[in-house]
């Protein structure tokens, strides 16, 4: 007598988004089943990975981490190039550090100009990345959504403290923006019910559920995740039929465990070796969760990333 797997039926399906113009623009989302469950279902569009640049030279970076970006850290747009052109970036983050009131607090003007710079000088999607400070993401991101606007940005995070000011920009200038709660399906669910009710295209949403890695409540945050993708599948919940934006990097490099020299503590073994690991392990974990779009920093764990991919899509 054969064997038959036992298989789940899905009555729903995350919707597909486009991300960013032009030949290298992306497509994410259209899984008609869990992650990677390809005996199940249909995953017509690979988890895509955005490299990350700062719009100023990052101070508490480890050494391992800064390594790969030797000579451009201090210039956000060869720094965005070289993710291209030596590393294969398929998206580009860009972090706007300088932005925020408790550190440089550079105006929204000139950061909107650094962005600009940015978006003109690479030909992949481009995503724009605030402090979550309510007040200084409201101006910041809607300087950039009016001076970038023809060019399709990803703009976050959007949290309930500022969505209307800065999803009307997002509405006017066509861009997508990217919902922030923190770590909450009821909240997830509700911040995208309002974005739609503001007028937000479903087309143009994505989701941040918060994220963070391993050894720091990863379980929690996959097992939220988990929750998403069982409501968009298998309970026809329209509201949480969206792909999953993870902001993984910060994550993982601000960890002790990322950051201490192997001189500091020898049992750790080596740095720049735990710091890939680190960042590439929480990444994968949050692929099986539903992850559609990562946010990663170091090429070495990127790599891991990919053949992950690869080796879990493989026929």
């Amino acid at each position: 007598m054969a064997f038959e797997i036992p298989k789940t039926a899905y009555s729903g399906k995350i919707r597909e988004m486009a991300l960013g113009k032009g030949d290298k623009a992306v497509t994410v989302g259209g899984e008609t089943a869990y992650p990677f469950y390809l005996f199940e279902g249909e995953m017509p569009n690979l988890p895509k990975i955005a490299m990350e640049v700062y719009d100023m030279p990052p101070e508490e970076w480890p050494e391992a981490a800064m390594e790969p970006f030797t000579g451009v850290t201090d210039d956000p747009v060869a720094w965005a190039q070289k993710c291209i052109k030596d590393y294969g970036a398929e998206m580009i983050c860009l972090q706007l550090l300088s932005t925020d009131p408790n550190g440089l607090d550079r105006p929204a003007d000139e950061a909107a100009q650094v962005v600009k710079k940015v978006a003109d000088a690479i030909d992949v999607p481009l995503i724009v990345w605030g402090t979550a400070n309510h007040d200084k993401d409201t101006d910041v991101l809607r300087a950039v959504a009016e001076i970038v606007q023809d060019k399709s940005l990803i703009l976050g995070p959007l949290e309930e403290g500022d969505y209307k000011k800065i999803g009307a920009a997002a509405i006017g200038y066509k861009h997508t923006v990217v919902a922030s709660t923190p770590i909450d399906i009821n909240l997830a669910k509700q911040l995208n019910i309002l974005l739609g009710n503001l007028g937000v295209p479903d087309n143009l949403l994505a989701i941040d559920p918060t994220v963070s890695c391993i050894g720091y409540g990863i379980e929690y945050c996959y097992s939220v995740m988990e929750r998403m993708r069982m409501a968009a599948l298998t309970q026809q919940d329209d509201k949480l039929q969206f792909p999953i934006i993870c902001n993984i990097a910060k994550e993982a490099w601000k960890t002790k465990e990322a950051k201490i020299s192997e001189a500091e503590d020898p049992k750790m073994g080596d740095a720049k070796k735990r710091g890939i690991l680190l960042e590439a392990m929480s990444a994968i974990v949050l692929l099986l969760a539903g992850g559609d779009v990562l946010i990663m920093r170091h090429p070495e764990a990127i790599k891991l990333v990919r053949e992950m991919i690869a080796d879990l899509t493989a026929k």
